[in-house]
């Protein structure tokens, strides 16, 4: 759970992620914008957050997943949407893709979100995180992805057989290779599928 103390400013957090609050407090929707609204319409999922704004005491949870807080200090990273749980205000976010053509299409959910500037950054993990260099380039299931450093490369690699397109789910079709020297990408134990799709694993 994340507890986030608020004198006067503001933050953002994921809409629908607080679960109790103490003081004077004020939650309001904050519009995703048009590339917000292109993943809607392609991936089935949206950038939702909430402004949450006065002074008092605010708890952040969901479906009781593993927290972890990176802080940025005029630096980037790149979340996948779903894990993104909240972020100061010095924090700026936008939603950028995963290169790969076909292959893209194949894994589904290529959108992402980059967020950066100065400040903390919460995200979602699914148990205790994998953090794995990128140094080598090293592929992952795109559902257990959860974030990756500035300066890593990503494309989307395709083990799509003919013989096994039938009783696979799209993770299973294609994963997405990280590489870059000094990086590394944010694993979680379990899987998170797209809205609309079965679990890959």
């Amino acid at each position: 759970m994340l507890r986030v103390r608020l004198d006067g400013g503001e933050m953002y957090a994921k809409q629908g992620s607080m679960v109790a609050y103490r003081g004077q407090v004020d939650f309001a929707y904050k519009g995703q914008g048009v590339g917000g609204y292109l993943r809607r319409a392609v991936t089935g999922e949206g950038q939702d957050l909430m402004r949450v704004k006065g002074r008092g005491t605010v708890w952040f949870a969901e479906s009781g997943s593993h927290i972890s807080i990176f802080h940025l200090d005029d630096d980037r990273l790149t979340v996948n949407g779903r894990s993104l749980l909240a972020l100061e205000s010095g924090v700026r976010y936008k939603i950028t893709t995963t290169s790969g053509g076909v292959g893209a299409m194949i894994a589904g959910g290529v959108f992402n979100t980059e967020v950066s500037g100065t400040g903390g950054v919460g995200v979602l993990c699914l148990g205790s995180p994998l953090v794995l260099s990128t140094d080598e380039p090293v592929c992952v299931d795109r559902d257990a992805a959860v974030a990756w450093t500035a300066g890593v490369r990503t494309r989307v690699v395709s083990t799509f057989r003919v013989g096994n397109l039938f009783g696979r789910t799209s993770g299973e079709l294609a994963q997405i290779e990280y590489r870059g020297r000094g990086g590394f990408v944010v694993v979680q134990c379990g899987e998170v599928p797209a809205r609309g799709a079965e679990p890959s694993g």
